[in-house]
């Protein structure tokens, strides 16, 4: 079979799947959302988006649906969802991408409402997001959870977001094992330096020029998803060739 070929049937079986994707306004979860409706899904976006107007122009880009959405927020996760229902009665694909880095402090010097933030966000909004997609989600439907390398890794001075990734990991693992029997599949995504304004929290002067681009993740992100139902990458672990940073 040739590359185009295959690329063919890989855009067949996501085309008219109904993707949703959190924090969906910029970096990887935009190139995510991206990938998808290239290839065929129908995409709903959920983001703290500026205001109406950007709403706008991002339904206009990507042809989608877009609502403003803050996962930390069960009464916001709800409402969204109940949007998502309403307009498409279901959901293929689960993206839970919506994270921050919070503060570059060592633990001493940490906030407790800063930690509060990061682990809301990071960790209690994969699972409220998840929780709430469930219901919409039957046999071959698919869950995919960002989890970055520091899920796998420590960096100094980010104790919040590492014990969230790590925490999420964990949560990941669980949920594959609890929906193996309902033929929904759990991948945990763990790219590594990627070029997103996140960076400019862990390494301001990082050389992103041997970083990857988010549009990397998003091609991989499609390709797992590709694969007929009977298969599953559990674990999809994404490097810059450069090696570590």
């Amino acid at each position: 079979m040739s590359a185009r070929s295959q690329r063919s049937k890989s855009s067949d079986h996501l085309r008219g799947k109904i993707a949703v994707v959190t924090g969906a306004s910029r970096g990887i979860g935009l190139a995510i959302a991206q990938a998808l409706a290239d290839a065929g899904c129908q995409v709903a976006l959920a983001a703290r988006f500026r205001d109406a107007r950007q709403i706008r122009e991002i339904q206009q880009k990507l042809g989608a649906f877009a609502q403003s959405c803050d996962v930390r927020d069960e009464r916001s996760v709800s409402a969204f969802f109940a949007a998502v229902r309403e307009r498409f009665g279901r959901v293929d694909v689960l993206v839970n991408n919506a994270g921050i880095g919070g503060p570059s402090r060592k633990v001493a010097q940490l906030s407790a409402n800063d930690w509060h933030e990061v682990i809301a966000t990071n960790l209690t909004g994969m699972f409220l997001a998840t929780r709430a997609a469930l219901p919409l989600m039957k046999r071959g439907a698919s869950i995919v959870n960002n989890l970055s390398v520091s899920a796998k890794d420590v960096f100094p001075g980010m104790s919040a977001y590492n014990a969230s990734k790590h925490g999420a990991a964990g949560f990941t693992d669980t949920l594959r094992e609890e929906l193996r029997e309902q033929g929904i599949r759990v991948i945990g995504l763990y790219p590594g330096a990627t070029d997103t304004a996140i960076w400019k929290q862990f390494w301001p002067g990082a050389p992103r020029q041997r970083m990857m681009s988010p549009k990397t993740i998003a091609l991989a992100v499609v390709f797992v998803l590709s694969l007929p139902s009977e298969a599953m990458v559990e674990e999809l672990v994404i490097a810059p060739t450069a090696g570590a940073l």
